[in-house]
C-alpha cells in the first residue's frame, strides 16, 4: 500500500540534499536519450547523485535490503546506485550492475575499483537480455522507467530477475509540477522550466514516476508501496545550483533542436548567478518530486 508523502531530510549542502539519476545510456532505443556522455554530463551526473542518494537509500532500507543480500542494479550507469548497494550489503553481499552504454560500464568499473568495492560486477546488457548465474534478493532501477517506451515492460524484465519473495523497486523523478523559489528568484524558475521543456519533448511517459502503482499493476505486480519526497535547494552551500546549471548545460543541444532559443543562457555563469540570486533573498526552492515504489514479488 502507499506511504504518506514525507519531507525531505538535510544533507551536505542542500537542505535535503550515485547509478546516475539520469541513466548514463539510454535503457530504450525507441525513447531518445538527450543527455550525452560528456565530462560535464558525468560531473552532473555526480552532484545529482549527491542530491537523490538520501532518497534512493531509504527506499532500500524500506524495501527491506539486508547485509549479505544479491541485487541487480538496472541501468546502472557510472555506478553510483550500485556503490551504494555495496555499502549496504556489505563485504558477505554482492551486486550487479548492467548498463546498455559500454562507456558506463567502463566508467563504472573503475569507479568500484578505486572505491575498493570488489563485490559489484558490471556487464553491458539490457534487463530483458541480461543472463545472469542465479536469481536476485533485489532489483533496483533509478531513473530507468522514464525513459521507456512502455515502463510495465521493464518492471517485468526486472521482476524476472528476482527469486520468489523478493523484490522490485523503482525510484523515479516527477518531470511535471512547480519548482518554485520563495521569495522568488525567476532565474531559478526559468532554468528549471527549460530543462523540463527539454525532456517533456522527448520523454514518451514524463508522468511516470506519479503512476508508479498504475505502472507495477501493468506489470503484473499488484500494489506496491510508495512514497514520495521533494528535495529542497537554499543556503551558500547548497550542490542544487551546479546541478540545474549543469543539466541545463546537458539538455541545450535538444533545446535548439527543438527551436527554444539558448544564446543568452549564459551558461558558464549560471551556476553562480542562481546561487548569488538565491543567497539575496535568503531563497528556499524546490527541485522535481521523487517517487519511490516497490513490491515483493
Amino acid at each position: 500500500m502507499s506511504t504518506a508523502s514525507k519531507p525531505a531530510t538535510a544533507a551536505a549542502g542542500i537542505v535535503l540534499a550515485t547509478q546516475s539519476a539520469v541513466p548514463f545510456s539510454n535503457p530504450s532505443s525507441d525513447v531518445p536519450y538527450i543527455l550525452g556522455h560528456s565530462d560535464a554530463e558525468l560531473r552532473r551526473l555526480m552532484l545529482q547523485a549527491a542530491i537523490l542518494k538520501p532518497i534512493t537509500r531509504r527506499l532500500l532500507l524500506e524495501a527491506g535490503l539486508q547485509p549479505g543480500m544479491r541485487v541487480l542494479d538496472i541501468g546502472c550507469g557510472s555506478g553510483d546506485v550500485s556503490l551504494l548497494l555495496a555499502e549496504m550489503v556489505g563485504p558477505t553481499g554482492s551486486v550487479v550492475g548492467i548498463d546498455r552504454s559500454p562507456a558506463a560500464v567502463t566508467l563504472a568499473r573503475d569507479r568500484a575499483r578505486a572505491a575498493g568495492h570488489p563485490g559489484i560486477t558490471f556487464h553491458e546488457a539490457a534487463a530483458e537480455n541480461y543472463a545472469g548465474p542465479a536469481p536476485f534478493d533485489l532489483a533496483i532501477g533509478r531513473y530507468v522507467l522514464m525513459h521507456q517506451a512502455d515502463p510495465a515492460v521493464m518492471i517485468r524484465a526486472a521482476a524476472s530477475h528476482v527469486r520468489r519473495g523478493g523484490v522490485v523497486a523503482f525510484h523515479e523523478v516527477g518531470v511535471f509540477g512547480t519548482f518554485e523559489m520563495r521569495p522568488s528568484v525567476p532565474l531559478w524558475q526559468q532554468s528549471l522550466d527549460l530543462i523540463c521543456k527539454a525532456f517533456l519533448s522527448v520523454l514518451a511517459h514524463p508522468d511516470t514516476a506519479g503512476r508508479l502503482i498504475e505502472h507495477f499493476h501493468r506489470a503484473g505486480l499488484g500494489q506496491p508501496a510508495v512514497f514520495c519526497e521533494t528535495p529542497v535547494a537554499g543556503g551558500a552551500d547548497s550542490v542544487a545550483y551546479a546541478w540545474v546549471a549543469e543539466t541545463l548545460r546537458s539538455v541545450m543541444p535538444q533545446l535548439r533542436t527543438i527551436g527554444v532559443p539558448t544564446a543568452g543562457i549564459g551558461i558558464d555563469t549560471l551556476e553562480d548567478r542562481i546561487r548569488q540570486a538565491v543567497i539575496a533573498v535568503y531563497g528556499q526552492g524546490t527541485l522535481p518530486i521523487q517517487f519511490c515504489g516497490w513490491v515483493q514479488v
